[in-house]
């Protein structure tokens, strides 16, 4: 991405000029004179300082950005002149941004990402003749009740769009949506890198459900009966404990016994008819359909859970590129058509929230 230009020049200028004002510095200068206020400024610098932040590595800036690494090593030596700062350091055989560095980092994100915005026109999606596939990183339980109809919405305006949904994993979210090795992110992780961009989906509650005719429905579901029957945990790390036992632990010094540890919400449900196992399952994966035909049953849990906010989330690159907007787009308005919808009664006559 090359920007060029005395209107783009001082246009980005002023955004970074404000930006140093904003957090009490004073704008970069060499030899007394303010660089970010003059049009012999390079404003390339700005996108091989976030590629060498981003990748950690001037060899890998450089294997990005399709040069030699010399050139890159000569960049990063105008960078560092020109914000004052080293913004790589070496710590033991890696390369390491400095505070500063990452400090300033999500900003220069944005700002490329708003130059580019500026500067490209108005443009109308025109899908003809492409055949887009996304990748996208989500869990089980946003894949279930979301991934058909995501599809199908998707090739209402694209018929030859396709989808691939990633399985999850112990890798780093934000280092996969930066290589590009995912398209989109859709999940609750709290490990995103500040530079990553998102936008909230939905909220969703933990319920619990057993098979239809479990003896706990026969009397008040409280804590203390909650903790009476094994439990059957959902976890794609294989981590036994979780919020549910904060909250049992913390507000009645209560514990219960996971006795089934499996990755997928789905999966769990199978064989719950044929046990007395409890599954806390996010409301989300409760399909009305999928409760029904397995004859189980699904009631609140007697318990002060935080809500889990889903969140779709990207690399700054992909904000204004007009087939990834629509994209997010179509996420937005297939998730907002079930956080929509209305009560629904559970097997039994119950309601729950659907």
């Amino acid at each position: 991405m090359l920007l060029a230009g005395s209107l783009v020049t001082n246009i980005l200028c002023s955004y970074l000029f404000g930006y140093y004002q904003a957090d009490g510095y004073d704008p970069p200068s060499v030899r007394g004179r303010t660089l970010l206020m003059t049009r012999g400024y390079d404003l390339n610098l700005l996108h091989a300082m976030n590629v060498l932040i981003e990748e950690s590595s001037v060899t890998g800036a450089a294997q990005r950005l399709q040069v030699s690494a010399a050139t890159i090593s000569r960049t990063l030596s105008k960078i560092r002149a020109t914000f004052d700062d080293p913004i790589l350091v070496q710590m033991g055989r890696n390369m390491v941004p400095t505070p500063r560095a990452l400090q300033m980092q999500p900003r220069i994100s944005r700002i490329l990402a708003g130059m580019h915005d500026l500067m490209r026109r108005d443009e109308e999606l025109d899908f003809t003749g492409i055949k887009p596939i996304f990748t996208i990183r989500a869990a089980d339980v946003v894949v279930g009740p979301f991934a058909t109809k995501l599809l199908q919405t998707l090739r209402g305006d694209c018929p030859d769009a396709a989808v691939v949904f990633a399985s999850e994993t112990d890798g780093d979210d934000s280092d996969a949506l930066r290589r590009g090795a995912i398209d989109l992110y859709i999940g609750a992780t709290e490990n995103l890198r500040p530079e990553i961009m998102r936008q909230t989906l939905f909220e969703s509650r933990f319920h619990a459900v057993v098979r239809a005719g479990h003896p706990i429905l026969l009397g008040e579901i409280t804590p203390q009966s909650l903790v009476q029957y094994d439990h059957i945990s959902v976890s794609r790390r294989s981590r036994r404990h979780g919020p549910i036992d904060d909250a049992l632990q913390e507000e009645f010094g209560l514990s219960r016994n996971v006795a089934l540890l499996v990755p997928s919400y789905y999966t769990a449900m199978q064989g719950l008819h044929r046990t007395d196992l409890i599954l806390p399952v996010p409301d989300v994966a409760m399909e009305r359909d999928t409760l029904d035909r397995l004859g189980l049953y699904a009631f609140p849990l007697p318990l002060k859970l935080t809500p889990v906010n889903v969140f779709q989330a990207w690399h700054p690159r992909h904000d204004s590129d007009v087939v990834h907007r629509w994209l997010r787009r179509t996420v937005l308005t297939v998730t907002n058509g079930w956080r929509n919808r209305s009560h629904e009664t559970a097997p039994g006559g119950d309601v729950f929230v659907h």
